[in-house]
């Protein structure tokens, strides 16, 4: 394995996060959610020496918190690929439903091409701590790891797949450079939408662009 994916990656959750490492502006929520034991979760920024750049999540969507995690204060680390055994048919909220359905295509696939999958945002956090965070207008995030280019054909027969479900699912496509999202991938654009740790920019090619 390369060395850059035994660090944390972006959506990863990392359990470890002290409060006295919170600065002076942090909201008391922020405080709350680490009192609590609950994760934080990595995202894209760029890298600092032994730090991990994370974000705190609160009960709604504008509950979000920028901060920063020591590498060597991480006592857990939980991958989305971890996360995607956790759907259900039954007696659950519509991504939930929806995951259960993809499980075993997205499996398929996987297997197939050699490529690997995870749940993310608030379907993963779920999974991942028992938190009710999700209702029935949720959409579901989820991620797929793609070291090599995908054609853009390919990315379409990918995007039906995702339709007709009990909710709306974004999947981001994971390049060496940074993530796009398989709906703008599917499309006709020239350009779509990477999201690298240097910042967002728009690309031909998310595979041929320098990893950031």
């Amino acid at each position: 394995m390369h060395e850059t994916r035994l660090l944390p990656q972006p959506h990863d959750l990392l359990w470890g996060m002290s409060i006295d490492r919170l600065d002076a502006a942090a909201p008391v929520w922020v405080a709350e959610v680490l009192a609590a034991g609950r994760p934080v979760v990595v995202r894209r920024a760029p890298a600092r020496d032994g730090w991990i750049a994370v974000g705190v999540r609160g009960h709604g969507r504008e509950q979000r918190h920028a901060a920063w995690i020591p590498r060597a204060a991480i006592r857990r680390r939980v991958q989305p690929e971890q996360l995607t055994g956790g759907g259900d048919k039954q007696d659950a909220c519509a991504p939930l439903r929806a995951l259960a359905l993809l499980q075993p295509q997205l499996d398929a696939l996987c297997r197939m091409h050699g490529l690997a999958w995870g749940v993310t945002g608030g379907a993963g956090y779920q999974l991942a701590t028992g938190v009710t965070v999700l209702h029935e207008d949720s959409d579901l995030d989820l991620l797929l790891r793609v070291p090599r280019p995908l054609e853009r054909r390919q990315a379409l027969a990918l995007l039906e797949r995702l339709e007709g479900l009990p909710c709306r699912v974004d999947l981001q496509l994971e390049t060496p450079a940074g993530a796009v999202a398989l709906r703008e991938w599917a499309g006709s654009a020239s350009r779509v939408l990477l999201k690298a740790g240097s910042g967002a920019r728009l690309v031909g090619d998310p595979w041929r662009e320098v990893a950031a």
